[in-house]
Parts: structure tokens; sequence; C-alpha cells
């Protein structure tokens, strides 16, 4: 998806922006905070509403998590963002919008956890919870419990201060009510973004 080629491009392009050369050894006890802003791109194939194609339009928003490490390479990290308002459409006509705020839990690896580096890379696996709010009258979603994952990337700018780069992907299925009658719909969002990590 277009979002995928978008990964590393701030953390990686910000590598050119500072000269230091602080270095970062995740360990066990850590413990960060991450906030960014990010662009969700549902699937291209969202389903049917009333009979009619439904289109989830892209999106974007503020992101925020915090996170603790047990091991040197394993820990834990809770993230969400802002309400996430998508326009939707049917058969191509504007249909409102509806909100969409999601939270993930996850486990984390961390290939160089414990290793003097700049570039800690991370990827995780976990399970999402989707709240869906503000949806059309006469229109009602259920909210969402799903598989997700993630890959990031944090660079060091000083012991403490990263620059983070991520991409996650979320299973949302929602159950919608419309019309005297009741269809799955897939979000099914690939969220591509960047910010910053504190570390304590």
């Amino acid at each position: 998806m277009k979002p995928i080629r978008l990964i590393p491009v701030v953390a990686l392009a910000a590598s050119a922006l500072f000269a230091s050369q602080a270095v970062l050894a995740y360990g066990a006890g850590d413990v960060f905070v991450r906030g960014g802003f990010a662009k969700s791109e549902p699937s291209s194939d969202n389903g049917e509403l009333a009979g009619q194609d439904l289109s989830i339009n892209d999106s974007n928003g503020f992101t925020f998590g915090a996170g603790y490490l047990f091991h040197d390479k394993v820990g834990i990290e809770l993230n969400s963002s802002e309400k996430i308002e998508h326009d939707l459409a049917l058969d191509g006509v504007g249909a409102g919008s509806i909100d969409r705020m999601p939270v993930n839990l996850l486990v984390n690896y961390y290939p160089l956890g414990g290793l003097d580096s700049k570039v800690q890379p991370y990827v995780g696996a976990g399970v999402n919870y989707t709240r869906f709010s503000g949806e059309p009258d006469g229109i009602n979603a259920d909210n969402s419990y799903g598989a997700a994952g993630q890959v990031g990337i944090d660079l060091a700018i000083t012991d403490n201060l990263m620059l983070n780069g991520f991409a996650n992907y979320a299973e949302v299925h929602s159950d919608v009510s419309a019309g005297g009658g009741e269809t799955e719909i897939k979000v099914d969002p690939v969220t591509v973004g960047g910010g910053v990590t504190f570390r304590f």
C-alpha cells in the first residue's frame, strides 16, 4: 500500500538534519512515551451499506503512546490517537462522516536492545480495540476488536530524546446497522506516522 513506502522516511531523513553522536541502549526497566502525527489509510474494499458500495476515506490525526521494557529486547506498548474523522461515500456520493478511535496493546521486540546504537528498530504484535462514534443519522456502528501489528524505528538525538517513525496495521471489522438491515464493514487501516519518543 502507498503508506508503507513512507515508513522510515521521517526517522531516516532526520539523520541528515542532526549531527548528534548520541547513542541509545534500550534496556530492561526503561519507560517511554511517544507522540506524533500520522496518516491512516483504510482498506480499499470496505463492503456495502444499504445495498451500496461503501468507501471510507483517508484521514490524519495526532498519536500518542507509552511503553515499558521488561527485558532488553522485549517490552509492551499501549498506544492510541485522537478521534480520527473519516468521510464516507456510498456509490461515490458523500454520506457524512464517522469518528474512529483506536487503542492498540502490543508486545514489541527490539533486535538491538541492550546494544549501543543510534538507531533502534522494533516490531510489535497484539490486539486492537476501535470505538466508533459520530455516525450519520440512521447508521449505527459497533465497536471492534481485532489483531494489530507494527514496525518502527527510533533515532537517538540525546540519551533520552529520539525521533520516531512507525507504521501499523489493525484488523477493524464493524457490524453496522442501517435501513433496517445489518452488514459487516471492513476498515483494516494502515497508519503511517512520525514524531518523538522520550525515554525515562
